[in-house]
Parts: C-alpha cells; structure tokens; sequence
C-alpha cells in the first residue's frame, strides 16, 4: 500500500496541521457538536482525512472522555476501512444532479443501521449544479437529529452563501514547511527509513504544501535510494536542484538583460538534464514575488535579489511566467511555454523601442508646425536623437525598416496577417513564429527564417507545414510553396 494511504491520519492528534488540530479540538470538545462542516482548501491536506476522523468520534463505541477515537471499535475500524453503512462518502462530481439530492434528501430520514449518526461525507461539492444546491439547502437548514454532513472541496468561491453559512467552516491552508516535515516524520518512524532531517526539509521544499504530494516524493525517494542513506545530497542529485537557485538568478539576470539566446540556451541544458520546468517556473515566479515585494517597500532588499528590474517589468513578467504555468499541462514540450515568455519578452524591448521612437517623431512634427515634415522625416529625426542619446551606432538597414519602402511595410503587414491566422490553428505555433521572420514572399513562395534549430524542427513537422500553407492560402487565396530556413 502506498505511503499517504498507509499512513491516512486515524485521529486528531495524527492531523499535521496545527491549526486544522487545534480548531477541530475546540469543536468537538464542546456540549453541542455542528451538524454540518465544510472543509475548504487546496488538495491533499487532509480534508477526506479529517471528515473520517470527525465521523469516528461522533461514532465511536468505547469513546468516553478523550475526544479522540480508539480505532479499535468496531465503527473506528469499519469508518477506516471505508466499509461503515452509516459513514457515505459521495463524489460531488459524479453525482452532481438534483436527482441525485432528491434521492439523497429520502435517505436522510432513515434512522442510521447501527452508527450513532449518519454521516454524509461529500467530496468536491462544488461540482453541484444550483439545482442540487437548492435542494440540499433545505436538509442543511432542518436535517434530522442523527445526521450529520461534511462538504470539502478545493473551490470555495464556487459553494453558494447559503450553504456556508449553514456549515462550520474550517479553511485548510497550504502546509509550513515545519508541518511538512513533522508529517515525515512521523512515516520515517515507523518505516524505520534512514533519512537526515536536511534531506526531509528539501523533500518539504518540492511539495508544494501539500502532505500527499509530500508523502509521494518521499516514497519515491526511498524507492531510489534503496539501501543507501538518503540525505540532502541524493534527493538533490535525483532532482537536480543543488545548483537551481544559481540557475534561477541566472535566468532573471537573462530576462532582464533581454539576452533571449543566453536564456533559451540555459533552457536547454536544464532540459536535457531532466529539471521539472514546473518546479522551475514556480522558483521563477517565487523570486520574482519576492522582488516584487522588496521593490513596493513590504520586505527589505538584499544583494541575493541581484536584480534591477522596476515594479511594471515585474509585474508583466510573472503575468506571462503564470500563464505559461497555467499552460504547462496542455504541452507538448514540457520546456515550450517557458521558451514563448523568452521569445515573446525578448521581443517587446525591440517593439517598445520602436514605439518611443514613433512618439518622438510625432512630438518633433508638432513642435515644428511652422515648417511641417513628412512623417518619415520626423521619423529619421526622432532616429538621430535617439542615437544622439543612447550613443550607440544604427546601421542604414535599421533606418530602411523605419522609414521604409511600401514594399517593406506590405511585407511586415503580410507577416503579421500571417500570424494572426496561424494563431487560431495552434496559438504555440503561432508563438514560435514571433521569434522568426519572413525572409522573403511571393505569389508561389513563402520563406521564413529562424535564429534557432528547435524552431527550424518545429515548423518543419507535417502537420505544422498543413497549418501555415492553409494560413497563406487564407490571406493569398492559391496555394503557396512555404520553407524555413536557418539564419546564417
């Protein structure tokens, strides 16, 4: 049996959070016990755990003072074993219809078979439609006075007012880090594991407050290290993490310098070494965070931020680090989404750039209304003031793609027509093609042109070729031959 069944908290005291203990103590010592709870919180922090336990201790036959169950009776070991008649625990998913409630709302009347109480364990209650709400309500509001309910799920926001406030409300917050390894702790023991307290503190570090979560990376530890000792050294040789705070500064140093080659190369390494981008995104972001609050004043600034982005660049950046998160699951690559936010990052200096020069035309242009310029000539001025500024050298080529040929500007305008049509096919696709070019076009041709060999091997796939030839033939109306080519 798997560690975080086998070692399933059968009472108070087993419970790791200290606050979940602590409020369940306070309830379930007091004259008149709630008919109704609801468990709130991310997943696997004990929620299902403590509605058992809960159901024990209205049920237990040899209880007399202690609060806790004896998991020794005949209702703790049937509760337990998840075989009690009394004790229903229902999947809010997959019974989620009024029919269901109504069927439910009938059974509630008979009198438990052998149990003190009845107990209604529902999981994910959240996944109830309004009508099934509606009519639970009314056996929240009145139920009989052997019955009891306990409602958990991970979405809160989506559980009505008015079955809330009918319930007792415990929030299961994520688990602290020294929670987390008092959960260990406890599994350590009795599975007498040869295991240092340093390597527990990195195994509570990859949890993600979460004690199942937790509970599976150390029995996946124990599973690798076999006879050998497991300390702080073999988990992170397994995970490859002893260097990921270096490798972490070193990608927002990347960032902030808008070096988009330096980081996707970083990228690469860190996948053919078999780093979880997910974990890696999560270390981005909690830096960042942290960044974030020592630049808006709430936490002191230290040289370990080593960093000078502003409070704007901040923001937007773990806006696009969240989403490619959030996209993450859907991948193909695991490493893609965090390649776009480079790309798609790395491009907005070069469009900013263009856009301030843009306002300094248009602000030359009005300040010399006495002798009115083209735009292209205030273009080429604003130019000149921004080289004067930056005290950097433009070439001639730059200033074409300025103030360029109507073929050049057809050309851009056909690019970016292309990638909005593309877009619909495959958004990644789409995000890949914003870190290439259009070399060339025409009638019968489409060359596009890429920094980058992954790119090159991307576009090249079958199905990816069907997409962009459909997409010229939706802006060109006839079929167009399209090519990729590496740059240099």
């Amino acid at each position: 049996m798997v560690y975080y069944r086998k070692y399933r908290p059968q009472g108070i005291s087993e419970l790791d959070s200290e606050a979940v203990r602590q409020t369940l103590l306070d309830v379930l010592s007091g004259k008149e016990i709630p008919h109704a709870f609801l468990f709130t919180g991310p997943k696997g922090l004990g929620k299902t755990s403590a509605a058992r336990i809960v159901a024990k201790i209205v049920n237990c036959e040899k209880r007399k003072n202690d609060i806790e169950p004896c998991n020794k009776c005949d209702q703790c070991v049937s509760i337990g074993n998840g075989t009690n008649m009394d004790v229903l625990e229902i999947d809010g998913a997959s019974n989620r219809g009024i029919d269901e409630i109504r069927d439910l709302r009938e059974k509630v009347r008979l009198s438990a078979l052998r149990a003190t109480k009845k107990v209604y364990i529902i999981d994910e209650v959240h996944m109830l439609t309004t009508e099934a709400f509606n009519a639970l309500l009314k056996t929240l509001e009145e139920p009989p006075s052997h019955v009891m309910f306990i409602l958990c799920t991970t979405e809160p926001h989506k559980v009505p007012a008015t079955i809330v406030s009918r319930c007792f409300h415990i929030a299961f917050k994520k688990a602290e880090p020294l929670e987390l390894v008092r959960s260990f702790k406890r599994i350590a023991k009795k599975e007498k594991l040869n295991i240092d307290i340093e390597a527990l503190e990195v195994i509570a570090s990859l949890s993600d407050g979460s004690f199942r979560d937790g509970v599976k990376i150390l029995e996946e530890v124990v599973g690798f290290a076999g006879r050998k000792k497991i300390t702080k050294k073999l988990i992170e040789e397994r995970y490859q993490i002893s260097n990921l705070e270096h490798q972490v500064s070193q990608m927002i140093k990347f960032l902030e310098e808008k070096n988009t080659a330096s980081a996707l190369k970083l990228i690469s390494e860190l996948t053919k070494q078999g780093l979880d981008m997910k974990y890696l995104l999560e270390q981005i972001i909690e830096k960042l965070h942290l960044l974030l609050l020592a630049r808006a004043g709430v936490i002191k600034e230290t040289k370990n931020f080593g960093s000078n982005l502003q409070i704007e660049e901040i923001k937007r950046l773990v806006e696009l680090l969240v989403k490619a998160h959030q996209e993450l699951k859907y991948a193909i690559l695991p490493q893609l989404p965090l390649e776009m936010v480079i790309i798609e990052w790395g491009e907005k200096e070069r469009t900013d750039n263009l856009s301030h020069i843009a306002d300094d035309a248009r602000l030359i242009s009005s300040e010399k209304q006495s002798s009115p310029r083209s735009l292209s000539e205030s273009l080429s001025l604003a130019l000149d003031n921004k080289l004067d500024k930056n005290k950097t050298a433009f070439s001639s080529s730059a200033s074409e793609q300025l103030v360029g040929s109507s073929k050049k500007e057809d050309k851009n305008n056909f690019w970016i027509k292309f990638i909005e049509k593309v877009r619909p096919y495959n958004h990644s696709v789409a995000g890949v093609l914003r870190g290439c070019s259009l070399k060339d076009y025409n009638e019968d041709k489409l060359v596009i042109e890429t920094k980058f060999k992954f790119h090159k091997e991307r576009l090249d796939e079958r199905k990816v070729r069907d997409i962009l030839e459909k997409a010229s033939e939706d802006i060109t109306g006839k079929k167009v031959e399209v090519s990729v080519i590496l740059k240099g």
